[in-house]
């Protein structure tokens, strides 16, 4: 435990005079609420009766009895307020020998919920053990009101303690809470709750509504998965093992969102763009077809769609205004998206290869790609179902398309070939996807070279479809030429993968990697650790907001029927695949940045680098910049465990710290339990190896795949997330082949994504690229329960300055043009690992959670 902290005050003289002052955030929702019968019985409380009742708690048991001492009780009554915060004040006469306050009981006699941020106690008088008058109590949290029937609300100081150390007048204050948040397991939950408890996701498919809506449950040995958070709603009557869906879905009370991140991005702006936007583009736009030239997508940035005249559209102008924007004078509405810094710097980045090259190392996918360690390349799938195991792309071919500069076989020995490899995690699904209507799938490889300039090249694609309706394996290898048809079918064959690579993306790398595998550790963290707890402490900032983002994932973007399955080409099958990916992928000791490189064959461990790693690929943005911020997190969380941890015993005799690993493996990823590659937890080592993982994922790796989705996803031919026909050359027909042969770029806008599937993901990403008025930056303020400690702040101000020298490394390296991935003439800087940035869509700044 830090011997640091000054935020105790203790009482030794004959009764004193302890004063309160409580902060509570005043919120809209209050406000409107006084206006109604709650405010009148409110005032009534105010004038008569009590506002708060406050009790104060003793940190240590009577030494004489061995029993808790006699709370302090006194009722706090509102003394005014300054801006968007209102005080209640309260006055204590504290007996002799009451001691150290360690917690405080708060009962909210309103008829309306309150959310505190804090209390401060003053009046103690300076002792040997502390230098401050004042015990501060940092609570950030909802406090239900008298009508909700749910128990008195405890708030520990901000002094953290272990469990071993915590002083015995709080022992059993602290176990209660714990068991409060855990709950029963039974029934629905009610929104003032704050029970935390785990289920399988059951609830993103609607059978009742239409048997083509039902989806597998994932999570079990069936469809491997992570866990959600619990929330009791009745079975579906078709399917008992699925819950009713619901626009409502609960989180534990302080998981909401804040009213400023409400404005932002609240239950109404997804589903007023899923339920309001959609209906009116497919009143405007022809929602199935084609675009029908290439003009007609820029019009999406220039001109705009205009709108529907009619109230629901009115209030998206309010709701997202970066993209329905009002005609002046008219009254009416456009669609009309703000041109990404993508194409804003060069138009046509999108069809160079290179740039397709680039982005592997420096777009919204970068930790996908892989080092070559074996040749010839094949399957690990069963060629009795799915074809020869094989691939088409030969010897030959490479070192054709190398240009004779090197042989297949030195390549490998320097480390000079790279894949994106979609083959086998694609192609069992592919012949399910084919019976959807409006979408095709193949299984794709796409190879690269690693050029003297250390760039990539891309030197082959091969998309392959296992054997279906009697037809054997299809396969072919699409490789860059000159000559049009072999330029044409190059182009398709790109669009193909990008359209894969974005649906794992989606899929994968973003929803599965950063929000549903981290769920599980938010649960974890509320259910076995106390919020007196260090590590409870140092975790709180990066589980902000995730548990309700994913709420609203499952209702409007991850269901059957949602935008997702609407809009990428795995169609229904979508989550199913998730699952595969997760049951055959995920890796917990692979998710930190190091271990991730190292596993890709992108790094190799050397002493003598920077971070202990060397890289295959030099210039790889994301690894660069990526590995800067994963040893400043290492470096904060090592300095703040050793204040708490100081012996190895200490961790392993820490029941709460214990139980939460422990959960995490065995209960959140059930599913993974009996894996043997989970770190143990014996030693501060252990410990803040696994701190740094979870804490990453949640800031760094969320930010770098997500929040620059919009720059290059919205001008969709940059990454189209369907493609909805098939090759020309697969069992060719005349009318396609004619198509193709006279029309080849109407071919090519016929697989794009429709118009209606394009203008509803660029919406949607939009809002999801979007940093809120209220995001918390990873280092950038310090935690109030941590102000009075000098080890610890000292230790963050370290983390913050280093947060700000990554900043100015970023820029240096976006300005050196000899870092050609991240520099050149028409390049976007890359800043998506910048930690800081203004609200917005601005592809920089790193939350410290998965907060959107």
């Amino acid at each position: 435990m830090s011997n640091n902290s000054t935020s105790t005050g203790v009482v030794k003289a004959a009764p004193t005079t302890v004063k309160a002052v409580v902060t509570v955030v005043q919120t809209v929702k209050g406000a409107v609420g006084r206006l109604g019968i709650s405010g009148v019985l409110d005032f009534i409380t105010q004038l008569f009766g009590e506002n708060l009742v406050i009790e104060l708690v003793a940190a240590e048991l009577d030494p004489e009895t061995g029993l808790e001492k006699p709370t302090v009780k006194a009722n706090g009554r509102r003394s005014g307020s300054e801006d968007s915060e209102i005080y209640y004040k309260a006055s204590f006469k504290i007996p002799e020998n009451f001691g150290e306050v360690g917690a405080i009981l708060i009962e909210n006699k309103h008829y309306h919920e309150m959310f505190i941020k804090s209390i401060v106690l003053t009046g103690f008088s300076s002792t040997s053990t502390s230098t401050s008058d004042s015990v501060k109590f940092s609570c950030d949290s909802w406090v239900h009101h008298r009508n909700d029937g749910l128990q008195k609300r405890v708030f520990f100081a901000d002094k953290s303690y272990l469990p071993r150390e915590t002083p015995n007048g709080l022992e059993r204050y602290r176990q209660n809470e714990l068991e409060i948040l855990r709950g029963d397991g039974q029934g629905e939950r009610k929104s003032a709750e704050r029970i935390y408890d785990y289920d399988v996701y059951n609830d993103i498919g609607n059978p009742d509504s239409d048997d083509d809506l039902a989806r597998p449950v994932l999570g079990g040995s069936v469809h491997p998965y992570p866990r959600r958070i619990r929330t009791g709603r009745p079975k579906t009557k078709k399917d008992p093992l699925s819950e009713k869906p619901s626009s409502n879905m609960y989180v534990p009370r302080d998981e909401e969102f804040s009213e400023i991140k409400n404005l932002q991005f609240s239950t109404d702006t997804v589903f007023s763009v899923i339920h309001a936007l959609i209906p009116s583009l497919q009143s405007t736009v022809l929602s199935s077809d084609e675009f029908p030239h290439f003009a007609a997508i820029d019009a999406l940035f220039n001109e705009g769609i205009e709108l529907p005249n009619d109230a629901t559209v009115g209030v998206l102008r309010s709701i997202v205004p970066r993209i329905v924007k009002a005609i002046s004078n008219s009254g009416k509405s456009l669609l009309r998206f703000e041109t990404p810094e993508f194409i804003d710097r060069d138009k046509f980045a999108w069809f160079r290869d290179a740039e397709f090259a680039r982005q592997t190392l420096a777009g919204i996918n970068p930790c996908v790609i892989k080092m070559v360690t074996e040749w010839p390349l094949k399957s690990n799938l069963d060629p009795e179902v799915y074809g020869p195991a094989e691939s088409a792309i030969t010897t030959e071919i490479v070192e054709k398309e190398i240009g004779g500069c090197t042989t297949v076989e030195k390549a490998l020995e320097e480390k000079k070939l790279f894949i994106i490899d979609y083959h086998d995690v694609f192609l069992p699904y592919v012949n399910k996807v084919r019976q959807l209507k409006g979408t095709t799938l193949y299984g794709s490889r796409t190879l690269f070279f690693l050029t003297s300039d250390g760039t990539l090249r891309p030197v082959a694609i091969e998309l392959t479809r296992p054997p279906i309706d009697g037809k054997p394996q299809w396969k072919q290898v699409f490789k860059p030429t000159w000559d049009a048809t072999g330029v044409w079918l190059w182009r398709l064959a790109k669009s193909h993968v990008l359209a894969h690579d974005s649906g794992y993306h989606e899929l994968v790398t973003h929803w599965l990697r950063s929000h549903a595998c981290t769920e599980p550790y938010i649960i974890a963290t509320n259910r076995q650790l106390s919020a007196m707890h260090p590590i409870y402490r140092l975790l709180h900032p990066h589980l902000r907001y995730t548990m309700k983002i994913n709420a609203l994932a499952r209702g409007g973007l991850i269901n059957a029927g949602g935008i997702i399955e609407r809009a990428f080409s795995p169609g229904k099958y979508s989550m199913e695949l998730s699952s595969v990916a997760y049951d055959k992928l995920w890796q917990f000791d692979l998710e930190g940045l190091p271990a991730d490189l190292i596993s890709r064959g992108m790094a190799v461990e050397d002493p003598t680098a920077p971070h202990g790693l060397k890289l295959t690929i030099e210039d790889y943005p994301y690894a660069n910049d990526g590995l800067l911020m994963w040893d400043a997190i290492k470096k904060w969380i090592a300095d703040y465990v050793a204040c708490y941890y100081q012996e190895p015993s200490l961790v392993q005799s820490d029941d709460e710290l214990q139980a939460w690993w422990t959960e995490i493996r065995t209960v959140g990823h059930a599913d993974k339990k009996d894996a043997t590659w989970w770190p143990e937890l014996k030693t501060p080592e252990d410990l803040v190896g696994i701190l740094t993982t979870v804490i990453w994922v949640a800031s760094g790796h969320h930010a770098a795949v997500n929040f620059g989705q919009f720059d290059f996803g919205a001008y969709f031919p940059n990454r189209p997330t369907i493609a909805r026909t098939q090759m020309p050359t697969e069992d060719p027909n005349d009318e396609a082949t004619k198509l193709f042969m006279e029309r080849p770029e109407e071919f090519l806008l016929k697989s794009f994504p429709s118009q209606i599937q394009a203008t509803t993901i660029m919406a949607i990403i939009d809002v999801l690229s979007t940093h809120s008025p209220d995001e918390e930056y990873i280092g950038e303020k310090i935690r109030p329960y941590w102000e009075d400690d000098r080890v610890i702040t000292a230790a963050f101000e370290q983390f913050n300055g280093k947060m700000k020298e990554i900043e100015g490394i970023i820029d240096a390296r976006n300005a050196d043009t000899n870092l050609r991935n991240r520099a050149g003439a028409g390049v976007v800087p890359y800043e998506l690992l910048k930690p800081f940035s203004e609200p917005g869509v601005t592809g920089k700044g790193v939350p410290n959670s998965v907060s959107i």
